[in-house]
């Protein structure tokens, strides 16, 4: 007497592995269907439009003595948001975050070259508004928004790439 006689488990173990092409599409129709749902989620919740976000001022010490064709790194908005004052020749200031958009290595000035270095992967952003100008950084350096206040350098709050004033 075998095991369907006896009322045991009525599936032959050399069937056991098996799956049939019913059960197959049926699996990849409701996996697709979850990926499809939840990658509509994520689209909808990115294009839900959210407040601005506001930065406390913060007086960034040394930047007024700060001399022509150098740099001062300081931290805003928070202490480990390490950026870039940079003085142009002309006397204009312009402040980056210090971290490449690529891998976040940190990028360094060249005041002769009028732009902003990353070593990493040989990444360059322009020095005046941050815009990529060669290797993989996929977008612009988040710029630091500057006001200039009875000769006191201050910044006031952060623009990502793509970002209007």
């Amino acid at each position: 007497m075998n095991e369907r006689e006896r009322g045991g488990f009525p599936i032959e173990w050399e069937m056991d592995g098996y799956v049939s092409r019913r059960e197959f599409f049926k699996f990849m129709t409701l996996t697709s269907g979850g990926l499809a749902v939840g990658s509509a989620s994520l689209a909808i919740w990115a294009a839900v439009p959210r407040e601005k976000r506001t930065f406390e001022p913060k007086l960034i010490e040394g930047g007024a003595a700060l001399a022509a064709g150098s740099a001062l790194a300081f931290d805003y908005p928070r202490p480990r948001d390490i950026c870039l004052l940079i003085r142009h020749e002309d006397g204009s200031y312009a402040a980056f975050s210090r971290r490449c958009t690529h891998l976040s290595c940190p990028v360094l000035y060249e005041p002769d070259r009028d732009r902003l270095y990353c070593p990493c992967h040989n990444g360059a952003f322009s020095a005046r508004d941050g815009e990529v100008l060669q290797g993989p950084p996929p977008h612009a350096l988040p710029r630091i928004e500057l006001e200039v206040r009875e000769g006191a350098v201050w910044a006031v709050g952060v623009r990502l790439a793509g970002e209007t004033a």
